[in-house]
């Protein structure tokens, strides 16, 4: 049998001939944390209905867990005695109709923990893509700690450009059995799930081992220093919260450890080259600043870097017009790994601060302020990912995004992580 490195699960769901699905599926908790009216309109839609809502914390709330985490924490066990049914050895195929109308395919199943490393540095075969911020996971532990089932938000994606781990089990959706399927609240679109055939499980992870085979890895990445499975695309505080859980149990069960619950993770596993994934580009603005200083200093900076990797042009605005520098001998795989470098030191020794923003028309607009100055580079094409991460490690904060906010994971399956 080959190596497991997509896990099948204990997955449980509620019957969705009793239960709203609609009502049921809320988006991840790390969204519209600045519009707390999007999450009281969601109580109001839900009512009395059972709801994952009431198994999470959204996280505009965090800083009301001490209340709220005892009930959400009751709340399970009644819903583990009451509301779920659990779908044994299973992996779910899902597809997520966009507001777009773009469909986005994944699969849920279970990865294993002793695999992944958020830690810099990091050659594991799953992987952060950004920087994780440490002082954020310790709330989040106090969260999940003693919750009794875990709920995945958590996007895993794979560099699969010849498209045969995914693909191959949604061509063959018609005799899978569907599972559920329903509109998501609040303009999230819509979403099915297909239970995927046990006799597909080998193939699954046979190839996904193809993906890091020497062959493949030397054919997308040249001489890589380590090989890389997994990124993780969405929900990287969720992921490094669950492995901080899980080695907190294996301190006190020692190898036991190894076989309780909380080893493995519930996910959903997309493919990069999914054309329904869109990487968005992050842009900087830096404000309070001395643009002709900026400017002179980002040109010294430019014009001492000795690397190897292709050129990269970065434009810049400012209230008195545009120009354009270009890192002709850049370190960085990526121009945005490039230019923030610059950033991070620039402020270090002068006054401003700095911004990341959405959308080039938001830049000009804020550019033309005085004492602020602003960047539109080249966003990272979906190729480049994997390599970057390889080569660099984890990317410069807000280097792109997945989609919009109301794109992101609905919350729906559930997993026991208590023995």
């Amino acid at each position: 049998m080959n190596k497991y490195y997509l896990h099948p699960a204990d997955i449980m769901l509620p019957n969705f001939t009793e239960v709203d699905g609609s009502k049921w599926a809320v988006i991840a908790c790390d969204q519209y944390t600045s519009e707390p009216e999007y999450w009281v309109k969601a109580s109001e839609i839900i009512g009395s209905s059972p709801s994952t809502l009431s198994l999470i914390l959204p996280e505009v709330y965090l800083s009301e867990s001490e209340a709220r985490v005892p009930v959400i924490n009751q709340t399970m066990n009644e819903y583990l005695k009451s509301v779920l049914k659990t779908h044994k050895n299973s992996m779910i195929y899902t597809e997520r109709v966009q507001r777009d109308g773009r469909v986005k395919h994944g699969i849920v199943a279970m990865v294993d923990l002793e695999e992944y490393d958020f830690s810099v540095g990091s050659t594991s075969l799953i992987r952060a893509t950004e920087g994780t911020v440490l002082d954020r996971i310790p709330p989040r532990v106090k969260v999940r700690k003693d919750a009794a089932i875990e709920l995945p938000h958590v996007m895993l994606l794979i560099d699969d450009d010849k498209r045969t781990v995914i693909e191959p089990i949604s061509s063959n959706k018609q005799n899978l059995t569907q599972i559920y399927g329903f509109e998501l609240m609040q303009g999230g679109g819509s979403v099915s799930g297909y239970l995927v055939s046990g006799s597909d499980y080998d193939k699954i992870n046979s190839a996904l081992s193809a993906l890091i085979s020497d062959e493949n890895a030397n054919r997308l990445y040249g001489n890589a220093p380590s090989k890389l499975l997994f990124a993780v695309g969405d929900g990287n505080h969720s992921l490094a919260t669950a492995r901080t859980c899980y080695l907190n149990v294996k301190a006190t069960l020692g190898e036991k450890a190894l076989s309780h619950p909380s080893r493995y993770a519930l996910v959903e596993v997309c493919n990069v080259f999914d054309d329904a994934l869109e990487f968005e580009p992050i842009y900087r603005v830096m404000f309070g600043v001395d643009t002709k200083k900026v400017i002179s200093a980002l040109t010294e900076y430019a014009n001492g870097l000795k690397g190897s990797e292709k050129a990269q042009t970065v434009k810049i605005i400012t209230k008195d017009g545009e120009c354009e520098i270009t890192f002709a001998h850049p370190e960085k795989q990526l121009t945005v790994g490039t230019l923030q470098d610059f950033i991070d030191s620039y402020l270090k020794s002068n006054d401003g601060e700095v911004d990341y923003i959405h959308g080039e028309d938001s830049v000009q607009t804020l550019s033309v302020q005085d004492n602020a100055i602003g960047f539109i580079f080249s966003g990272m094409e979906k190729s480049q990912l994997f390599k970057t991460v390889i080569y660099d490690g984890a990317l410069p904060r807000k280097t792109f995004s997945i989609g919009h906010a109301y794109d992101k994971r609905y919350y729906i399956e559930c997993r026991k992580i208590k023995e």
